[in-house]
């Protein structure tokens, strides 16, 4: 299994930085859509949609919504409102798991499951293309080596150190150690990024929204196990050998992209 795991995360690492770097803007945010709709389908098994016309008119409109917006990135006004609801939502959904945490038998509602997926699979899409557009691919792929960093420090420091449970009612094997591991991460990667960006004298404004976003890509990867675990179900889909399904591989990123991009918008004036 660790062994099929690294084949298909270095398979996804090349792909993702040839499709950062060498893909146009256009091409890009195709293939954005082309990971984004098949975690949207993912979506709709874990909010209780089983019937297959169903599961493809949600994806449809999630397609639809994306489309919409996308002759709007030009938009600030638009892009930065998105974001700003965005990131509320995901100051939401800390209440949400906290309220799972102390009464984990209540249900959510279909409907409020549906609104989550706009913010879960349109928000971060916007985002992307906004990064992309505004500050280029470098700072597109330092955003995915921060989120993997983040990941990587929880792993080795929750296994080597772990002992006090983060959420033990959500995910029991994540810790507080797991998170220290992360941050330690993400500060070592922010500091170099800020050197390697260009950052000058914004640099601790730069490692701040890098350490936030981080933090916020935990949630994220917090919230999906809770859908999941709601729903009954170990991943999310079996598309990816190793890893289970799409939303598995970008849970962490549906949140950390809007924070992310939100933040450069507002420590560059």
């Amino acid at each position: 299994m660790l062994k099929q795991r690294v084949i298909t995360a270095s398979i996804l690492a090349i792909l993702v930085i040839w499709a950062v770097l060498k893909l146009p803007v256009t091409g890009f945010g195709v293939a954005l859509l082309a990971v984004l709709l098949p975690g949207a389908w993912e979506w709709t098994r874990l909010i209780g949609l089983s019937k297959t016309g169903d599961r493809g008119l949600y994806v449809g409109g999630i397609l639809a919504l994306i489309l919409a917006a996308w002759p709007l990135l030009d938009s600030a006004v638009f892009v930065n409102s998105l974001l700003v609801l965005s990131v509320l939502g995901w100051c939401g959904a800390l209440f949400w798991l906290q309220r799972y945490a102390v009464r984990p038998e209540q249900q959510n509602h279909p409907l409020q499951m549906g609104i989550a997926g706009i913010v879960v699979l349109v928000a971060p899409w916007v985002a992307f293309m906004g990064l992309r557009n505004e500050f280029g691919p470098g700072y597109v792929l330092f955003l995915f080596l921060l989120v993997w960093a983040a990941d990587v420090g929880a792993y080795f420091a929750g296994r080597r150190w772990g002992r006090r449970k983060l959420a033990p009612a959500i995910s029991p094997g994540k810790t507080w150690e797991g998170v220290a591991g992360a941050g330690a991460a993400t500060l070592i990667l922010a500091l170099l990024g800020a050197v390697l960006l260009d950052e000058g004298a914004r640099w601790p404004a730069f490692v701040a929204v890098c350490l936030i976003t981080a933090g916020f890509s935990i949630v994220g990867d917090l919230f999906e196990s809770m859908i999941k675990r709601q729903c009954g179900v170990k991943d999310s889909g079996s598309l990816l050998p190793g890893h289970g399904g799409v939303l598995d591989r970008v849970d962490s990123l549906t949140a950390a992209a809007p924070v992310f991009l939100l933040g450069l918008y507002g420590i560059s004036g």
